[in-house]
């Protein structure tokens, strides 16, 4: 059974793009696995939605990557994973990776004088889970949260490095620098699409942890644990599928990955 598994693909969702640089950093850590990704671009952005809807939603979007044959998630998506993640993977018989935990992780390791900002959602944000587990690997730790909603949009439109990127982030960072954080978690997926503004603006005596790289290595394990690694080199075609606008999706994926891609339309509503 393991050795069928182990040519099966990995199943990566996300609200929209933001999930593209998560799959970049498998695609270059893992280059034997195979992706198949599901962004809900009709229904973007999940950041300011309940988290009744995320988890229905969300669980429309496991129940395809099963029809797919995944045999493990991950969850490319902080707001998800805050809200929907633990309800989620109790019901579907693969592991589920999610974002949160690996950046945090890596945060709490990075931070020399305890002070912490994390930039996400207004759903993660207030879900308060990057807060509490911060505090759990780390009780001393102070930890500054900031929602910057409009960076989702930005990144979207693939306003990366634009003047008026720059000055949302100024708007929007102007807090935490001066808390004197030391340490910055990118809490959404579409973030590190900006780390070159983001990076710009708080200086380079903070460090940036991109949660997408962590996630990454945290697959790895678990397929390891599991015995279902694809460690051949060279992974089958990759698959993206999205609800709405594909070839906007493309266009931006292309500008993200290290591969040229096609993008197929999905009707999620149908898998209830």
């Amino acid at each position: 059974m393991n050795g069928m598994k182990q040519h099966a693909p990995i199943g990566v969702f996300d609200s929209g793009v933001g999930g593209l640089t998560v799959a970049k950093e498998i695609m270059r850590a893992l280059p034997g696995e195979t992706i198949v990704y599901y962004g809900d671009t009709a229904r973007v952005p999940y950041g300011t939605k309940s988290p009744e809807t995320v988890t229905a939603y969300s669980r429309q979007i496991a129940k395809f990557l099963m029809s797919q044959q995944v045999k493990a998630m991950v969850v490319a998506c902080n707001t998800i994973s805050a809200l929907a993640l633990e309800t989620i993977e109790k019901e579907f018989d693969v592991p589920f990776i999610g974002v949160v935990k690996p950046g945090a992780r890596t945060a709490a390791g990075a931070t020399r004088n305890k002070k912490i900002g994390v930039i996400a959602t207004e759903g993660t944000i207030s879900s308060g889970m990057y807060e509490s587990f911060l505090k759990s690997l780390n009780p001393e730790v102070k930890v500054y949260g900031k929602a910057c909603p409009l960076f989702v949009a930005l990144a979207e439109e693939g306003w990366l490095q634009d003047p008026i990127t720059k000055q949302v982030a100024e708007r929007y960072l102007v807090e935490l620098k001066e808390k004197e954080i030391d340490t910055l978690v990118l809490g959404c997926t579409h973030y590190p699409l900006l780390r070159k503004v983001i990076g710009e603006v708080m200086g380079e005596k903070v460090t940036l942890v991109n949660p997408a790289y962590e996630t990454a290595q945290e697959l790895r394990y678990v397929l390891e644990d599991n015995h279902i690694l694809n460690d051949s080199k060279e992974a089958a075609a990759h698959k993206f599928y999205v609800s709405d606008g594909a070839e906007k999706f493309r266009r931006i994926a292309n500008m993200i990955l290290p591969c040229e891609i096609e993008v197929e339309d999905v009707a999620i509503k149908s898998f209830e």
